[in-house]
């Protein structure tokens, strides 16, 4: 069997490119690429952000960062109140989380998920007193491209939710807000 100069260079680069032994190595998975980080890219945009009878309430800029391991949030409200948010696929413990830090020294410590399309993170807190209180929020897609945020709290560990803000995102580039 003759072999020509193209094979032997061929075989000779496919030995250089494979391990000691013969066999390809599957490749890594790449960091923070299962379909779990990708739950709340929903969110990811630049918002200007209504109220449920569509008076702006704030602008929010949402990015994805870390190479795709997370998320931050830098809102704006109307009034000039200033916070931020980084949210991340918790990988070890299985859950999203984000934490709030916001331009009055507060602080939300939230963890959850995908809950039916809709993300849903809670945590404890403490109300002006000092008493427990528990702190919700979901937010959804919806089908006209905004994103319905919901934020509650419950002074009686969750028997019963009060609203804290109800916020509707919509996309700068879509125009008009829609109540």
């Amino acid at each position: 069997m003759k072999v020509s100069l193209s094979q032997t260079l061929l075989a000779g680069l496919v030995l250089a490119i494979l391990p000691a032994g013969g066999h390809a190595q599957p490749a890594k998975p790449k960091p923070c690429s299962s379909q779990h980080y990708r739950q709340f890219d929903f969110w990811l945009g630049q918002w200007q952000v209504f109220d449920p009878k569509g008076k702006l309430v704030g602008h929010s800029h949402i990015q994805s960062i870390v190479n795709g391991c997370g998320i931050s949030e830098a809102w704006t409200g109307a009034k000039g109140y200033q916070g931020v948010s980084y949210n991340f696929y918790d990988n070890k413990r299985q859950l999203w989380h984000q934490t709030w830090i916001g331009g009055g020294g507060g602080a939300l410590y939230l963890d959850g998920g995908l809950e039916d399309k809709r993300m849903v993170l809670q945590g404890k807190d403490s109300d002006k007193d000092g008493k427990p209180l528990l702190q919700k929020i979901s937010w959804t897609p919806l089908e006209d491209g905004r994103v319905k945020q919901h934020w509650q709290t419950s002074k009686d560990e969750g028997k019963t939710w009060s609203d804290a803000f109800v916020g509707y995102y919509q996309k700068k580039s879509q125009g008009k807000a829609k109540p």
